[in-house]
């Protein structure tokens, strides 16, 4: 059922997906295609905010806090998986694996190098931050429009 919190999670999520996503594409290699990269973090922002966030509004500011960790978290966790997945469709149509298992494999190794390639202190702080705030919001839309 849509409610203002789930709203304002929802929007929270894609407003801050598309922060990230601007502090991430400087620290890929300067060839990187990144096509689809920037609408569909949004969308996943959009998605886990209404999906995850917005159902857990109302039980408190620690509890809204938690919440806004845990969608971000979940909102990073998805972004790394859809990012990592789509290389590996790339490399795959360029013959790059002997068989489907290969695929598979690489796409969680190739998550892992990106994860790793996005661990920087600007990005840790933007998504705690990010979090906070995101969480405050979708708590405070709770309260006045529940």
């Amino acid at each position: 059922m849509p409610t203002g919190a789930r709203l304002m999670a929802a929007i929270s999520l894609a407003v801050l997906a598309f922060i990230l996503s601007g502090m991430v594409v400087p620290l890929m290699p300067e060839s990187t295609d990144f096509g689809y990269f920037l609408p569909l973090n949004m969308v996943l922002g959009l998605l886990v905010g209404w999906r995850v966030m917005g159902k857990r509004a109302g039980r408190g500011i620690t509890a809204a806090i938690n919440n806004g960790l845990a969608g971000v978290f979940v909102l990073m966790l998805w972004a790394i998986f859809l990012q990592a997945a789509n290389e590996m469709v790339r490399l795959a149509l360029r013959n790059r694996y002997d068989d489907p298992f290969e695929a598979i494999v690489a796409v969680f190794q190739i998550g892992a190098e990106f994860g790793v390639m996005i661990a920087t202190l600007p990005i840790g702080v933007a998504l705690v931050v990010g979090a906070v705030i995101a969480g405050l919001l979708t708590e405070f839309a709770y309260n006045r429009w529940s």
